[in-house]
């Protein structure tokens, strides 16, 4: 059985394929009364977007958002939203070699092992176009949760770490990078890999500030533990850290604990090596997680593999493909912890009133 939908109280199920005529997103538990239009999710569909830097694929998809159902208004009625984006730049063609042979690393194998037979075009539902679905569902659990303020940013590109943060520069060039210094640095980076018809990894960091004490459970629905599985369904990923994640095997107890003292308005953290979470629920403290990108599986250079019936080849991907598909995966990464806090948020006042 295949699953397509994600969350417990505000869920949401994609669907669509990278070349079909459209893909889109049905979200089921959103709350009433919200006042929601295209032009509260357009501009995260956009940062997402494709072709709008030489740093990521060409395809050009505006991308457009269309609330279909769940609306009246202007504001949400409590019923399923149903939101779709065109598929307008498709070139099947370019895919005519990966019908006849399997690209290592990405989930054609996979996928024919399971069903039997596959959607060669762009990969159909493992394609990284099924996250603008995710996406525009991010942006509607954005306005579930005011109170909370999430950024993503890009950490590290092909081994290369940023060293300097300044939130302000994160908008500011085509990588996502709150250091001046590592945009540029990426620049030269993804541009030899783009050339040579190679691709590279990237680490993606993602905070949310603003998130009470108490979210979350303490054992089967952790705010960890559903931010991890959120992380992990993202193409493409392959790596989660919550906090100082494997950093912390590194460390004395002491040097793990967050120390509290009396505050104003609650307890003061002098650490927050625990990412805002402890033993499942939300700390009152900012949530953070890491996020590890492989390298793009769609590249240029010829890889050794094997037919469908199982003749050795060598493969070559042609089309448009990211170089670094980590990029445009922080707007992914933002959009699951939005969906994931906003599913939190509900299943603590459920609980708790």
């Amino acid at each position: 059985m295949s699953y397509n939908t994600f969350g417990r109280v505000f869920r949401f199920t994609t669907w669509g394929e990278s070349h079909g005529p459209a893909l889109g997103v049905v979200i089921d538990g959103c709350p009433p009364g919200i006042t929601l239009s295209e032009g509260d999710i357009q501009p995260w569909l956009d940062k997402r977007r494709p072709g709008t830097s030489r740093f990521t694929t060409q395809r050009r998809e505006p991308d457009a958002v269309r609330i279909l159902s769940g609306v009246f208004e202007g504001r949400t009625t409590g019923t399923p939203i149903s939101l779709m984006i065109d598929n307008v730049d498709q070139r099947s063609k370019d895919y005519s070699n990966v019908a006849l042979a399997y690209r290592p690393g990405h989930a054609d194998y996979a996928y024919d092992a399971k069903y039997g037979f596959r959607d060669h075009r762009g990969g159909g539902r493992s394609s990284a176009r099924e996250t603008a679905a995710r996406v525009a569902a991010g942006a509607v659990a954005r306005l579930v949760i005011p109170e909370v303020t999430i950024t993503g940013w890009v950490e590290a590109i092909g081994g290369d770490v940023a060293t300097g943060f300044d939130a302000g520069q994160i908008d500011q060039n085509p990588f996502f990078a709150a250091d001046a210094n590592a945009a540029a640095r990426w620049e030269t980076l993804v541009d030899g890999a783009r050339k040579s018809g190679s691709s590279l990894g990237a680490v993606v960091a993602c905070e949310a500030t603003g998130v009470p004490a108490g979210w979350g459970a303490p054992l089967y629905a952790k705010l960890d533990s559903e931010l991890a599985a959120a992380a992990m369904s993202i193409n493409a990923v392959k790596g989660v850290e919550i906090g100082d994640g494997f950093a912390a095997a590194a460390l004395s107890g002491e040097a793990n604990a967050d120390p509290m003292r009396p505050g104003a308005a609650g307890p003061e953290f002098l650490a927050n090596h625990a990412g805002g979470i402890a033993g499942g629920i939300s700390t009152g403290q900012p949530v953070r997680l890491r996020v590890a990108f492989k390298p793009t599986s769609s590249i240029l250079t010829p890889v050794e593999t094997i037919t469908r019936e199982g003749d050795a080849t060598e493969i070559a991907t042609k089309g448009r493909h990211d170089p670094c598909v980590g990029i445009r995966g922080v707007p992914v990464v933002e959009a699951m912890m939005a969906l994931v806090l906003a599913d939190q948020k509900l299943l603590h006042r459920a609980q708790c009133g």
